[in-house]
């Protein structure tokens, strides 16, 4: 069964590589049902979709394309092997760590129901690595390495409000036919602009995504 494994909210810190006064990298599991609900824009909206938590850097983080953050502990599990240490869930800022879920290989546009609440997810784009994340992990190379092994996990935006807790089974409802993952949108982002033209087939693929696509596409 795909489910959450835990919901994860921030315990904010000070951010010492963004020159931001606070983060909220720093996610840990919690014990109760958290609600979720549209953040609103990412320039003065409340941050998060989850009630909360916290985003430090609204410059680049949060907002309704942004609102929760899932990664597979199936990949987590991958970087432990790899990085030889333990990454608990959360550590890599993710709200929901989920299993029994190809998260990176979703498709744009794809909708999840979770739980019974009535919460509905709608995936949205990929995570692209910042400074502050690799200070967090204190991994020389950090960003280089995850853009490289693209493994991002996915950004989702509300479709319906409800709340979320471990264990909630998600159900995928829709799922669009074309072909565009989060990975493959990553990729073309980061390592492989060729394909650059190909993500704008995804009609869910956010304003600004598509935007830096057709103006990088028109220069070439």
């Amino acid at each position: 069964m795909a489910q959450v494994l835990t919901v994860n909210v921030a315990h904010p810190r000070p951010n010492t590589a963004e020159g931001r006064a606070v983060t909220g990298i720093d996610k840990r599991p919690v014990d109760t049902a958290v609600a979720v609900r549209a953040p609103g824009p990412m320039h003065g909206g409340l941050g998060s979709g989850l009630v909360g938590d916290t985003i430090g850097d609204q410059q680049f983080h949060g907002g309704d394309d942004q609102a929760v953050y899932a990664y597979a502990r199936e990949d987590l599990d991958t970087w432990q092997t790899d990085l030889d240490r333990e990454i608990a869930n959360g550590v890599f800022g993710e709200n929901l760590t989920t299993a029994g879920v190809d998260v990176t290989n979703a498709v744009i546009g794809e909708r999840w129901r979770v739980g019974s609440d009535g919460l509905e997810l709608e995936v949205s784009r990929p995570r692209i690595p910042c400074r502050t994340f690799a200070n967090w992990l204190q991994i020389n190379g950090w960003v280089k390495t995850f853009t490289r092994t693209a493994i991002p996990g996915a950004y989702l935006r509300l479709v319906t409000p409800g709340s979320v807790s471990a264990g909630d089974e998600i159900v995928v409802t829709e799922r669009p036919d074309h072909d565009i993952t989060v990975g493959f949108v990553f990729r073309a982002l980061t390592l492989e602009p060729q394909h650059l033209a190909a993500i704008l087939r995804a009609p869910a693929l956010p304003e600004p995504l598509r935007d830096l696509a057709e103006r990088r596409t028109a220069t070439t």
